[in-house]
């Protein structure tokens, strides 16, 4: 889609370009980036879990908690690479960017991490 501000790109809007975009990112963030992977295949785990149980609601919370702690450690670790990009030496600035978005990410995962856990123990309770 063309850019009105910067009068950049192509004319017209592509949805099957778009979708494409955002699959390959995703397919290259889980190839490259443990974190991101090891998160999509757990996720994925309890996901199959919940669905067999007819569990929706609680598949709703895995699916829920899972996009949030994917959207933050993609978007960390596209901060990361930009700031390694912009400044190669240290940089004090950099670090604060860095750890700021390290702490968004930290949060996501340990609310990520509580509704799994949450997760496993009903289904060992209950089955």
């Amino acid at each position: 889609m063309r850019n009105k501000f910067l009068g950049q790109g192509e004319y017209g809007y592509h949805p099957i370009r778009k979708i494409k975009v955002c699959l390959s990112g995703l397919r290259y963030a889980i190839r490259y980036d443990f974190s991101v992977a090891y998160k999509v295949y757990l996720s994925i785990l309890m996901l199959f879990i919940c669905i067999v149980l007819h569990q929706w609601i609680d598949a709703l919370l895995v699916m829920a908690a899972t996009g949030l702690v994917l959207i933050a450690e993609m978007f960390n670790s596209a901060i990361e690479a930009l700031c390694d990009f912009i400044e190669t030496h240290e940089n004090e600035k950099i670090k604060v960017i860095k750890d700021i978005s390290a702490a968004a990410t930290g949060i996501s995962i340990l609310l990520w991490v509580v509704v799994l856990g949450a997760e496993t123990v009903k289904f060992l309770k209950n089955y």
